[in-house]
């Protein structure tokens, strides 16, 4: 499925051709939420990085997430970028070098109909803000970190993937 989207300015406009254009999974973190997620989570869509292409690139910015993890005393910069107009602030989408084939467009950002999922796949529970209640349905999952199954495996068990 081809998606485009745009920050709320206009300024950047974005394509990019995805496999996994279901907004299924919300997650719940504190990075996520702050950065992107004003209902206390935010949805990320799945996408070829290689068939991004971006207008408005020089009004593009990036922010690294400052991370420390449990037990550890020092704090470490992301891998993971976090795109961003530097306009109007808008989240647009994440890249991670660690895996350059994907791009992770925030649904926020994408302006072509979405389908809707049929359950979704709630995230990171335990950083999730305490004001923050979960609307689980019947069929949703939930985990207090990340689940197994990947973007890819939950849209093929569904039989959503492209080449279903």
């Amino acid at each position: 499925m081809k998606l485009k989207g745009s920050c709320h300015c206009g300024a950047v406009t974005f394509s990019l051709d995805s496999d996994t254009p279901y907004p299924y999974q919300r997650c719940y973190c504190s990075i996520c939420r702050k950065t992107q997620g004003g209902g206390g989570y935010a949805v990320n869509l799945g996408g070829d990085f290689h068939s991004l292409k971006v207008k408005g690139a020089d009004d593009v910015s990036v922010y690294h997430a400052r991370l420390k993890r449990k037990g550890e005393k020092r704090i470490h910069t992301s891998t993971a970028q976090r795109h961003f107009c530097r306009l109007c602030g808008s989240a647009l989408w994440l890249y991670d070098p660690t895996w350059p084939d994907l791009v992770h467009p925030f649904a926020s950002a994408i302006d072509t109909p979405l389908p809707t999922p049929p359950e979704y796949t709630h995230l990171l529970l335990d950083d999730k803000a305490p004001w923050v209640e979960v609307k689980a349905g019947r069929k949703d999952k939930q985990f207090g970190q990340f689940p197994k199954e990947s973007l890819l495996e939950w849209h093929q068990r569904l039989g959503f993937a492209a080449d279903d």
